[in-house]
């Protein structure tokens, strides 16, 4: 059974899961491009500041070293006057700055939820703790969100490396419009699924002792509802800019939304398709699109880490290479400074800028959490900032690509053998 077909057989009809396979835009919205957190962070304090009702934030990594000190302060100073701030972190990403975090925010009132804490030694037995929440989200009020793959984390400290002088390459996205209230709604989500799984008992008696159950336990499903799909309009160049979609990837409906996505835009390319990735090994199909892509005619351009961070990813990575090249793939390594950025660009009307790399851990595993805008304007910004770091890379050259040699196909193989072992190990169904 070829992929396409297998992958057929373990999806839902489309007539009952249409909404879970595709993107949904909605019209009127406005998107700024954020480069790392040298942009974002700034621009977060001032949301916060500004904030009177109800604050969300989600993040992977929450280190309050630097720049971020400044959020941290404005998420204090906002709970203080009385609004509601809720913030969600991952149990690993953040488990060596936990008891740090809660010095700050609990005098504060600032409400903290971890998603799949760390905090005893069999928690890493058991079974899921390889799926974590990657997500970096912050919405405000209701009015303004903030979505990309920037960490609470400066730009220019690494946790494992230290300081540089260099910032990091990454990107975030401000918007406002009726797509926020979807990410609202989503990070709300979250962080409600994992102050239960927390405190699950608690939460349990408090609905037994309560003297309405059913309309208890019906505001708290109402908490725990991810967003609505719905199909793509078939009026999508009718809705006004700026076009937007949120799409996330959990383990539930949306397992394969970001895939998906990209897949459909890269299908449809007829120029070019620009890809920062700076862990990338993508799935077959995936692969096979973007491959297409390029022997068509489409110019395809990659930039992925050339200052390596972790090794077997960049091994992943290269050990494609030649088979890239050899299909006319560009490949770029970026090396002024580490990779963090996750975009993708297909022609002049689609961009995508989020949490999601294009690998298992990302495609197959992690929540994740990506915003693709349709809008001439915004994707022009975001090109001229891939052409930027594309200058400032080095390309690899198609004679040293070891085509078909022994040594490649060892290396793809041995790639491909921990790939699967990993995602067995985490649950992961199906083909990649």
């Amino acid at each position: 059974m070829d992929h396409d077909r297998a992958e057929a057989a373990e999806s839902p009809p489309d007539s009952l899961m249409h909404a879970w396979r595709r993107a949904v835009y909605s019209g009127g919205n406005k998107a700024v491009l954020l480069r790392g957190g040298d942009a974002l962070f700034p621009a977060m304090v001032r949301a916060i500041g500004k904030a009177r009702h109800e604050i969300w934030l989600a993040t992977y990594i929450y280190d309050n070293h630097g720049t971020v000190a400044t959020v941290t302060q404005a998420l204090v100073d906002a709970a203080r006057r009385g609004v509601q701030v809720k913030v969600l972190v991952d149990g690993f990403g953040t488990r060596s700055n936990l008891q740090e975090l809660r010095g700050h925010f609990d005098d504060a009132g600032v409400q903290m939820a971890v998603f799949r804490p760390l905090d005893r030694w069999w928690s890493w037995l058991q079974p899921g703790q390889l799926r974590r929440l990657h997500q970096k989200l912050c919405v405000v009020d209701g009015d303004v969100a903030f979505v990309g793959g920037v960490n609470l984390l400066d730009d220019r400290f690494d946790q494992v490396h230290g300081w540089s002088d260099e910032p990091r390459l990454d990107y975030a996205v401000e918007l406002r419009g009726p797509v926020v209230s979807s990410i609202e709604q989503a990070t709300g989500a979250l962080w409600t699924r994992a102050r239960i799984g927390r405190h699950f008992g608690k939460e349990m008696a408090a609905l037994a002792r309560s003297a309405e159950p059913v309309a208890r336990a019906k505001r708290l499903l109402r908490r725990l509802r991810m967003p609505k799909g719905a199909a793509v309009a078939s009026g999508l160049d009718e809705l006004l800019p700026v076009r937007a979609s949120f799409v996330m990837r959990d383990n539930l409906r949306r397992r394969r939304a970001i895939e998906r996505s990209y897949i459909d835009a890269i299908r449809n390319a007829r120029e070019r398709v620009d890809l920062i990735s700076p862990y990338f090994y993508p799935g077959r199909a995936f692969l096979r699109v973007l491959l297409g892509a390029a022997k068509r005619g489409v110019e395809v351009r990659l930039l992925l880490q050339g200052k390596v961070d972790y090794r077997i990813a960049a091994l992943a990575a290269r050990a494609l290479y030649d088979e890239l090249i050899g299909a006319g793939v560009r490949v770029f390594e970026y090396t002024p400074a580490y990779l963090h950025a996750k975009i993708g660009l297909v022609d002049e009307g689609w961009a995508t800028v989020g949490s999601s790399n294009i690998d298992p851990l990302s495609l197959l595993l992690n929540l994740e959490a990506n915003v693709v805008i349709r809008d001439a304007n915004f994707t022009n910004a975001l090109a001229a900032q891939f052409d930027n770091a594309v200058a400032a890379s080095r390309e690899i050259d198609p004679t040293q690509a070891r085509m078909r040699s022994l040594q490649g196909a060892l290396r793809r193989g041995f790639v491909a053998w921990c790939a699967h072992i990993y995602l067995r190990i985490a649950g992961a169904t199906g083909r990649y």
